[in-house]
């Protein structure tokens, strides 16, 4: 359940959809220390997990979201458009 914004930095607190950005992302089964699990062979399809995670309006303004294997979800600076017309 999405409780604050996602950046570590931020503690504003998730109140509407309307405000900030949400993120659902596949990241993988984890078990209870959050490590990420292997696949079952003997499963058909691999197991999802999916989480959300929110962006404050601040925060969402500045940057984004990104999920590496192995670290898990990351704040990312948003690339700004380099020559946008004024």
């Amino acid at each position: 359940m999405v409780s604050k914004c996602a950046n570590p930095d931020c503690s504003a607190p998730f109140l509407y959809l309307h405000q900030g950005k949400l993120f659902r992302m596949e990241t993988g089964t984890v078990d209870a220390n959050g490590s990420v699990l292997e696949a079952d062979p003997e499963m058909k399809k691999p197991s999802r997990h999916i989480e959300f995670y929110w962006l404050c309006n601040d925060c969402a303004a500045a940057m984004t979201l990104t999920y590496k294997k192995g670290i898990g979800v990351t704040t990312k600076p948003l690339a700004r458009a380099q020559g946008a017309a004024s």
